[in-house]
């Protein structure tokens, strides 16, 4: 747990509070553990290692979490424990709802592709600012700070696909 906390830049307490479910982890906090660990943020929404492979991800199964900071609701697609890179994650964002990755220091950075099914949100990579609408998609490389933002009074859905071939080496 030391090591996690030194990498991560969280507190070896707030690691042992969310590892006994006394406490929910935003979004934020998540996103610097996954970091910590060398792996997408959706890596620890997944199954045990040890669940059976299978191709199929039926909805009623996919797992659901929200971040107890800005209610956004993430669920996540992909198939568990299945043998890719890939993995895709459906956001339910509320109207202004705003979350911040400080995370920017992966390697191998992870790449991602935001795409826009319903409402508008802007992302702020570094200093480069997106408006996207519905039916747009922004490519980007998870290498710097990034922050998503609902500045509309409808909510919002996106679909996140994200390759990590950091995950890789799980299923070797």
């Amino acid at each position: 747990m030391d090591s996690l906390a030194a990498r991560s830049g969280v507190s070896k307490s707030m690691i042992s509070l969310i590892e006994r479910g006394e406490t929910s982890a935003t979004a934020a906090v998540l996103e610097k553990l996954a970091a910590g660990l060398g792996v997408a943020m959706a890596t620890l929404f997944g199954p045990d290692k040890s669940a059976q492979q299978h191709p199929l991800s039926h909805r009623a199964d996919q797992p659901i979490w929200k971040d107890p900071e800005s209610g956004y609701l993430r669920r996540n697609l992909s198939p568990p424990n299945w043998p890719t890179p890939i993995q895709l994650v459906e956001v339910h964002f509320p109207a202004g709802a705003r979350v911040a990755y400080e995370s920017s220091d992966r390697r191998p950075a992870i790449e991602q592709q935001v795409w826009v099914i319903q409402g508008q949100i802007e992302i702020t990579l570094g200093e480069r600012h997106f408006a996207l609408k519905a039916g747009d998609c922004l490519a980007l490389r998870l290498d710097r700070p990034l922050i998503y933002s609902n500045p509309s009074t409808q909510a919002a859905k996106y679909l996140v696909a994200l390759c990590d071939q950091a995950v890789m080496h799980l299923f070797r």
